[in-house]
Protein backbone atom coordinates (compact mmCIF):
# COMPACT_ATOMS: atom_id res chain seq x y z
CA UNK A 1 0.00 0.00 0.00
CA UNK A 2 2.85 2.40 0.85
CA UNK A 3 6.36 2.07 -0.57
CA UNK A 4 9.14 4.52 0.27
CA UNK A 5 12.58 4.32 -1.35
CA UNK A 6 15.60 6.45 -0.44
CA UNK A 7 13.60 9.38 0.90
CA UNK A 8 15.78 12.32 1.90
CA UNK A 9 15.00 15.76 3.26
CA UNK A 10 17.50 18.54 3.87
CA UNK A 11 16.88 21.79 5.71
CA UNK A 12 19.93 23.71 4.60
CA UNK A 13 22.87 21.78 6.00
CA UNK A 14 20.69 19.75 8.33
CA UNK A 15 19.79 16.29 7.05
CA UNK A 16 16.39 15.41 8.55
CA UNK A 17 15.99 12.24 6.47
CA UNK A 18 18.97 10.17 5.32
CA UNK A 19 17.39 7.67 2.94
CA UNK A 20 14.16 6.38 4.46
CA UNK A 21 13.05 3.00 3.11
CA UNK A 22 9.78 1.49 4.29
CA UNK A 23 7.00 -0.79 3.12
CA UNK A 24 3.50 -0.72 4.60
CA UNK A 25 1.28 -3.63 3.49
CA UNK A 26 -2.40 -3.10 2.74
CA UNK A 27 -4.64 -3.09 5.86
CA UNK A 28 -1.61 -3.08 8.16
CA UNK A 29 -1.34 -1.02 11.31
CA UNK A 30 2.21 0.25 10.96
CA UNK A 31 3.89 1.72 14.02
CA UNK A 32 6.47 4.30 12.93
CA UNK A 33 8.47 4.61 16.11
CA UNK A 34 11.49 6.56 17.25
CA UNK A 35 12.69 9.32 19.50
CA UNK A 36 11.69 12.94 19.01
CA UNK A 37 13.67 14.43 16.13
CA UNK A 38 14.27 11.06 14.44
CA UNK A 39 12.40 12.07 11.27
CA UNK A 40 8.92 10.67 11.84
CA UNK A 41 6.95 13.88 11.35
CA UNK A 42 9.00 14.94 8.32
CA UNK A 43 8.34 11.57 6.67
CA UNK A 44 4.59 11.75 7.28
CA UNK A 45 4.40 15.34 6.01
CA UNK A 46 6.11 14.29 2.80
CA UNK A 47 3.71 11.38 2.37
CA UNK A 48 0.79 13.74 3.01
CA UNK A 49 2.02 16.12 0.29
CA UNK A 50 2.87 18.95 2.68
CA UNK A 51 6.62 18.81 2.08
CA UNK A 52 8.72 18.05 -0.96
CA UNK A 53 11.53 15.53 -0.52
CA UNK A 54 15.11 16.45 -1.40
CA UNK A 55 15.58 13.01 -2.97
CA UNK A 56 13.91 9.63 -3.19
CA UNK A 57 10.42 8.53 -4.10
CA UNK A 58 7.26 7.18 -2.51
CA UNK A 59 4.01 5.65 -3.72
CA UNK A 60 0.71 5.28 -1.91
CA UNK A 61 -1.94 2.93 -3.30
CA UNK A 62 0.08 2.90 -6.52
CA UNK A 63 0.17 6.71 -6.89
CA UNK A 64 3.41 8.67 -7.00
CA UNK A 65 3.47 11.39 -4.32
CA UNK A 66 5.19 13.88 -6.64
CA UNK A 67 3.51 13.18 -9.97
CA UNK A 68 -0.01 12.41 -8.74
CA UNK A 69 -0.67 14.68 -5.73
CA UNK A 70 -4.42 14.96 -6.40
CA UNK A 71 -4.87 11.19 -6.38
CA UNK A 72 -2.78 10.97 -3.21
CA UNK A 73 -5.06 13.44 -1.43
CA UNK A 74 -8.06 11.30 -2.36
CA UNK A 75 -6.66 8.14 -0.76
CA UNK A 76 -5.10 9.50 2.44
CA UNK A 77 -6.39 11.03 5.64
CA UNK A 78 -3.77 12.98 7.61
CA UNK A 79 -3.88 13.89 11.28
CA UNK A 80 -0.92 16.12 12.28
CA UNK A 81 0.78 16.15 15.65
CA UNK A 82 -0.36 19.74 16.13
CA UNK A 83 -3.67 20.80 14.70
CA UNK A 84 -5.94 23.79 14.77
CA UNK A 85 -9.69 23.71 15.24
CA UNK A 86 -12.28 26.40 14.68
CA UNK A 87 -13.28 27.23 18.24
CA UNK A 88 -16.41 29.17 17.25
CA UNK A 89 -17.92 26.17 15.46
CA UNK A 90 -19.94 23.38 17.03
CA UNK A 91 -18.58 19.86 16.58
CA UNK A 92 -21.26 18.98 14.04
CA UNK A 93 -20.70 22.22 12.11
CA UNK A 94 -16.97 21.52 12.08
CA UNK A 95 -17.47 18.22 10.26
CA UNK A 96 -20.07 19.69 7.89
CA UNK A 97 -17.58 22.44 6.97
CA UNK A 98 -14.96 19.88 5.94
CA UNK A 99 -17.57 17.74 4.19
CA UNK A 100 -18.43 20.75 2.07
CA UNK A 101 -14.75 21.06 1.12
CA UNK A 102 -15.12 17.61 -0.47
CA UNK A 103 -18.35 18.58 -2.22
CA UNK A 104 -20.61 16.77 0.26
CA UNK A 105 -23.59 18.90 1.26
CA UNK A 106 -27.18 18.73 2.43
CA UNK A 107 -28.63 15.45 3.68
CA UNK A 108 -25.53 13.46 2.67
CA UNK A 109 -23.33 15.77 4.77
CA UNK A 110 -25.63 15.49 7.79
CA UNK A 111 -25.72 11.69 7.54
CA UNK A 112 -21.94 11.56 7.23
CA UNK A 113 -21.60 13.94 10.20
CA UNK A 114 -23.76 11.75 12.41
CA UNK A 115 -21.99 8.56 11.32
CA UNK A 116 -18.53 9.94 12.07
CA UNK A 117 -19.56 11.42 15.41
CA UNK A 118 -20.94 8.04 16.40
CA UNK A 119 -17.78 6.31 15.20
CA UNK A 120 -15.56 8.49 17.41
CA UNK A 121 -18.06 8.40 20.28
CA UNK A 122 -18.96 12.09 20.16
CA UNK A 123 -22.64 11.88 19.21
CA UNK A 124 -23.66 13.63 22.42
CA UNK A 125 -21.25 16.50 21.65
CA UNK A 126 -22.67 17.37 18.22
CA UNK A 127 -23.93 20.78 19.37
CA UNK A 128 -21.03 21.53 21.73
CA UNK A 129 -18.58 24.25 20.71
CA UNK A 130 -15.20 22.85 19.79
CA UNK A 131 -13.35 24.94 22.37
CA UNK A 132 -15.42 23.37 25.17
CA UNK A 133 -14.24 19.85 24.31
CA UNK A 134 -11.43 18.17 26.19
CA UNK A 135 -8.16 17.57 24.37
CA UNK A 136 -9.03 13.90 23.97
CA UNK A 137 -12.38 14.78 22.43
CA UNK A 138 -10.73 17.30 20.10
CA UNK A 139 -8.28 14.59 19.01
CA UNK A 140 -11.14 12.24 18.18
CA UNK A 141 -12.98 15.04 16.35
CA UNK A 142 -9.90 15.72 14.22
CA UNK A 143 -9.63 12.01 13.45
CA UNK A 144 -13.26 12.13 12.30
CA UNK A 145 -12.29 15.06 10.08
CA UNK A 146 -9.53 12.94 8.51
CA UNK A 147 -12.15 10.28 7.70
CA UNK A 148 -14.56 12.66 5.90
CA UNK A 149 -13.70 11.36 2.43
CA UNK A 150 -13.37 7.68 3.51
CA UNK A 151 -9.64 7.39 2.73
CA UNK A 152 -7.91 4.05 2.28
CA UNK A 153 -4.86 5.19 4.26
CA UNK A 154 -4.57 7.10 7.54
CA UNK A 155 -1.38 8.93 8.47
CA UNK A 156 -1.51 9.73 12.18
CA UNK A 157 1.28 11.76 13.74
CA UNK A 158 1.44 11.20 17.52
CA UNK A 159 -2.34 10.76 17.90
CA UNK A 160 -2.07 10.15 21.67
CA UNK A 161 0.21 13.11 22.35
CA UNK A 162 -0.82 15.07 25.42
CA UNK A 163 -3.73 12.80 26.30
CA UNK A 164 -4.47 11.53 29.78
CA UNK A 165 -4.41 7.73 30.38
CA UNK A 166 -8.16 7.28 29.85
CA UNK A 167 -8.16 9.31 26.64
CA UNK A 168 -5.22 7.24 25.37
CA UNK A 169 -7.15 4.04 25.95
CA UNK A 170 -10.16 5.50 24.09
CA UNK A 171 -7.96 6.54 21.17
CA UNK A 172 -6.36 3.08 21.01
CA UNK A 173 -9.77 1.38 20.94
CA UNK A 174 -10.90 3.73 18.18
CA UNK A 175 -7.84 2.88 16.09
CA UNK A 176 -8.57 -0.82 16.55
CA UNK A 177 -12.09 -0.20 15.21
CA UNK A 178 -10.66 1.59 12.16
CA UNK A 179 -8.38 -1.37 11.60
CA UNK A 180 -11.41 -3.65 11.59
CA UNK A 181 -12.95 -1.37 8.94
CA UNK A 182 -10.03 -2.24 6.65
CA UNK A 183 -8.02 0.97 6.84
CA UNK A 184 -4.27 0.96 6.35
CA UNK A 185 -2.90 2.99 9.26
CA UNK A 186 0.52 4.51 9.89
CA UNK A 187 0.97 5.75 13.45
CA UNK A 188 4.04 7.67 14.50
CA UNK A 189 4.87 7.67 18.19
CA UNK A 190 7.72 7.80 20.68
CA UNK A 191 5.57 6.07 23.32
CA UNK A 192 6.52 2.57 22.27
CA UNK A 193 4.54 0.62 24.86
CA UNK A 194 1.26 1.95 23.50
CA UNK A 195 1.84 0.36 20.10
CA UNK A 196 2.71 -3.16 21.21
CA UNK A 197 -0.86 -4.46 21.31
CA UNK A 198 -2.10 -2.39 18.37
CA UNK A 199 0.36 -2.67 15.49
CA UNK A 200 0.79 -5.51 13.05
CA UNK A 201 4.00 -4.04 11.62
CA UNK A 202 6.76 -1.83 12.98
CA UNK A 203 9.27 0.56 11.46
CA UNK A 204 11.99 1.81 13.80
CA UNK A 205 13.59 5.10 12.80
CA UNK A 206 16.71 6.70 14.24
CA UNK A 207 18.74 9.66 12.98
CA UNK A 208 16.73 9.97 9.80
CA UNK A 209 16.76 6.38 8.61
CA UNK A 210 14.78 3.21 9.24
CA UNK A 211 16.96 0.82 11.20
CA UNK A 212 14.55 -2.13 11.24
CA UNK A 213 11.04 -2.86 9.96
CA UNK A 214 8.73 -5.77 9.42
CA UNK A 215 5.93 -7.70 11.14
CA UNK A 216 5.92 -6.91 14.85
CA UNK A 217 6.65 -10.45 16.02
CA UNK A 218 9.56 -10.83 13.61
CA UNK A 219 11.13 -7.54 14.65
CA UNK A 220 10.88 -8.44 18.33
CA UNK A 221 12.30 -11.90 17.66
CA UNK A 222 15.21 -10.44 15.68
CA UNK A 223 16.89 -9.30 18.86
CA UNK A 224 19.43 -12.03 19.57
CA UNK A 225 19.81 -11.26 23.25
CA UNK A 226 17.14 -12.93 25.41
CA UNK A 227 16.25 -12.10 28.99
CA UNK A 228 15.52 -14.91 31.42
CA UNK A 229 14.08 -14.77 34.91
CA UNK A 230 15.26 -17.39 37.39
CA UNK A 231 13.99 -18.05 40.92
CA UNK A 232 15.40 -20.49 43.47
CA UNK A 233 13.78 -22.17 46.45
CA UNK A 234 16.65 -21.18 48.68
CA UNK A 235 19.82 -19.08 48.37
CA UNK A 236 20.82 -18.26 44.80
CA UNK A 237 24.61 -18.40 45.24
CA UNK A 238 24.96 -21.74 43.43
CA UNK A 239 22.93 -20.44 40.46
CA UNK A 240 24.86 -17.16 40.39
CA UNK A 241 28.18 -19.04 40.34
CA UNK A 242 27.09 -21.00 37.24
CA UNK A 243 25.74 -17.89 35.51
CA UNK A 244 28.93 -15.91 36.10
CA UNK A 245 30.99 -18.62 34.39
CA UNK A 246 28.55 -19.39 31.58
CA UNK A 247 29.60 -18.00 28.15
CA UNK A 248 27.06 -15.48 26.83
CA UNK A 249 25.26 -15.06 30.17
CA UNK A 250 25.19 -11.69 31.95
CA UNK A 251 23.45 -11.04 35.26
CA UNK A 252 21.22 -7.96 35.02
CA UNK A 253 19.38 -7.91 38.34
CA UNK A 254 19.52 -9.89 41.56
CA UNK A 255 16.99 -9.55 44.34
CA UNK A 256 16.47 -12.11 47.09
CA UNK A 257 15.84 -15.50 45.55
CA UNK A 258 15.39 -14.15 42.01
CA UNK A 259 17.92 -13.40 39.29
CA UNK A 260 17.33 -11.81 35.91
CA UNK A 261 20.01 -12.36 33.29
CA UNK A 262 20.56 -12.05 29.55
CA UNK A 263 21.68 -14.87 27.28
CA UNK A 264 23.11 -14.09 23.86
CA UNK A 265 22.54 -17.53 22.30
CA UNK A 266 19.37 -19.35 21.25
CA UNK A 267 16.94 -21.73 22.95
CA UNK A 268 19.34 -24.67 22.72
CA UNK A 269 21.83 -22.80 24.88
CA UNK A 270 19.07 -21.87 27.34
CA UNK A 271 18.14 -25.55 27.62
CA UNK A 272 21.77 -26.50 28.26
CA UNK A 273 22.04 -23.87 30.97
CA UNK A 274 18.86 -25.11 32.62
CA UNK A 275 20.25 -28.67 32.68
CA UNK A 276 23.42 -27.41 34.31
CA UNK A 277 21.44 -25.53 36.94
CA UNK A 278 19.24 -28.57 37.63
CA UNK A 279 22.32 -30.75 38.11
CA UNK A 280 23.82 -28.29 40.60
CA UNK A 281 22.86 -27.47 44.16
CA UNK A 282 20.69 -24.59 42.95
CA UNK A 283 17.06 -25.42 43.70
CA UNK A 284 15.49 -23.77 40.65
CA UNK A 285 11.70 -23.42 40.81
CA UNK A 286 11.24 -20.90 37.97
CA UNK A 287 13.16 -20.48 34.71
CA UNK A 288 11.41 -18.51 31.95
CA UNK A 289 12.21 -16.06 29.19
CA UNK A 290 10.74 -12.64 29.83
CA UNK A 291 8.77 -11.05 27.02
CA UNK A 292 10.77 -8.69 24.86
CA UNK A 293 9.45 -5.15 24.78
CA UNK A 294 9.52 -2.65 21.94
CA UNK A 295 11.61 -0.38 24.14
CA UNK A 296 14.29 -3.03 24.66
CA UNK A 297 14.45 -3.90 20.97
CA UNK A 298 14.48 -0.27 19.83
CA UNK A 299 17.20 0.78 22.26
CA UNK A 300 19.36 -2.16 21.23
CA UNK A 301 18.96 -1.44 17.51
CA UNK A 302 19.42 2.32 18.00
CA UNK A 303 22.73 1.73 19.82
CA UNK A 304 23.86 -0.58 17.03
CA UNK A 305 22.93 2.05 14.44
CA UNK A 306 24.99 4.70 16.24
CA UNK A 307 28.01 2.42 16.36
CA UNK A 308 27.75 1.63 12.64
Amino acid sequence: MITVCGLEKNYGRVKALRGINMHVPEKAVYGFIGQNGAGKTTTLRILAGLLLPSAGEARIAGYDILRQPREIRDVIGYMPDFFGVYDDLRAGEYLEFYAAAYGIRGKAARELRDYLLELVDLSDKRDAFVDTLSRGMQQRLCLARALIHDPQVLLLDEPASGLDPLARVEMRELLKELCHLGKTIVISSHILSELADLCTHIGMVAEGRVIREGPLNEVLASSQERKISLRCLGPVEAAVEILESWPGAKILNRAGQQVEFSLSDGPEEAAALLRALAASEAEVVHFAETERSLEDTFLKLAREAQVS
